[in-house]
């Protein structure tokens, strides 16, 4: 009974009170259609909708994850390491999550850095079951369509402790401390630092390239990269190894790896062989208490309302999480990519989530990215049509649980 309630209260809100069948929704010239919803799983329902604009018909799917249910929880998938990607249904499998959409935006290619390999790893932080594994790239170096104004790639949607949804912003904190003074640290397993930064990278990178990460700067992707830079490898709070090339492979378990460029390169370049070293970093947020899980992209609506400057004119398949009932209710969507349909606009995906209930809401990853699974003992089943003709693999997604 509980599951059932649970279904159409969730259902209610995104039907502003009306079940599917009665008088459909409309703004903005759009004729909203949604199926009745069903329950995959205590207290996460799944459904489709069919949206009428003037270009065509917009096929869209939905989870309704319901924050309040105790036996729901959500995460960050990732294939355990930043730098890497899977197929959302096959991390949804990995950890028999009941739902899932892709994530982040990420580095994708390098056609305009030759030779230098494409790392996989996400735009902006990343952080899963609490660990905070990744950093956000300089606002030059993001992929994805244009932000609006005031967003950066720092802006993440997670959920607290608190069990509850919420908008953030988390800011890098760190630095290496050396014999001669604290070396701040500009980036954490990120495929791009700012010039003049150095970057820490551990483990939890995995084995990708670390060269991308001295190419671009923090206005031009395209930037060429900087012959300026160094690594050095710290073990047990002492320096082992030093280099002046950034390399590839794990990072063993216990130590770091500090890339610098340009005036970062210069300072590492200071340190040797033996040399202590301890290294610290933290994501700070701005919300009340830290993220259990968060992934990044950028806010489309905010207090029931579109942010303004959000594009108007390219059309696409696109994803989006929203945040409805005071951080209780979240809402995954992602749109469908099968031929003879039609994407939005940033601008009309930010007024859909507004009419089914978000009060707030984050653009994610779209394009052929944008996948949405429901998942049960047998494995994870693609809702939509991925517009490639295929799943893509991504470097994370957002994951729903709930025990049965």
């Amino acid at each position: 009974m509980r599951a059932v309630l649970t279904v159409l209260v969730a259902w209610g809100v995104l039907a502003g009170g009306g079940m599917a069948g009665g008088a459909p929704a409309t703004a903005a010239g759009t004729t909203l259609h949604r199926s009745p919803a069903r329950s995959v799983a205590p207290g996460v329902a799944y459904g489709e909708f069919r949206m009428t604009v003037p270009r065509g018909i917009v096929h869209g799917h939905l989870l309704t994850v319901d924050l309040a249910d105790p036996r729901v929880s959500v995460d960050l998938l990732y294939p355990g390491a930043v730098g890497a990607r899977s197929p959302v249904s096959q991390l949804a499998s990995d950890r028999g999550a009941v739902g899932a959409v892709n994530g982040d935006f990420f580095n994708i290619t390098e056609t305009q850095h030759p030779g230098v390999e494409a790392t996989g790893a996400s735009v902006g932080p990343a952080v899963a079951s609490g660990r905070q594994l990744k950093g956000a790239v300089p606002d030059g170096q993001r992929f994805g369509p244009v932000m609006p104004p005031g967003a950066t790639t720092e802006d993440v949607i997670g959920i607290g402790y608190d069990r509850r949804a919420r908008l953030d912003r988390l800011t890098l904190r760190g630095a290496a401390l050396t014999s001669e003074g604290a070396l701040p640290l500009r980036g954490l397993n990120q495929y791009a630092l700012p010039v003049d930064g150095i970057g820490a990278y551990t483990p939890q990178w995995g084995p990708a390239s670390r060269v991308r990460a001295t190419c671009g700067t923090d206005t031009d992707r395209a930037a060429p990269c900087t012959t300026d830079t160094a690594e050095v490898t710290v073990r047990h709070g002492r320096v082992t190894a030093l280099d002046e090339v950034p390399g590839a492979g794990g990072v063993a378990a216990g130590s770091v790896v500090l890339v610098g460029r340009e005036e970062g390169a210069r300072q590492l370049r200071k340190l040797h062989i033996g040399e202590p070293v301890q290294i610290t970093h933290r994501l700070v947020g701005r919300g009340p208490g830290p993220l259990r899980c968060a992934v990044g992209g950028f806010p489309i609506v905010r207090d029931d309302g579109p942010v303004a400057g959000l594009d108007t004119v390219a059309v696409a398949v696109r994803t989006s999480a929203g945040i409805g009932g005071g951080g209780r209710l979240l809402y995954l969507l992602a749109l469908d990519g099968a031929p003879g349909q039609t994407g939005l606009t940033v601008r009309e995906l930010a007024e859909l989530m507004v009419q089914l209930g978000a009060r707030d809401a984050m653009d994610l990853d779209g394009g052929g990215s944008s996948t949405l699974v429901t998942g049960d003992r047998y494995g994870a089943t693609v809702r939509n049509h991925p517009s490639g003709g295929a799943e893509r693999p991504v470097p994370n997604a957002v994951g729903v649980f709930s025990t049965r």
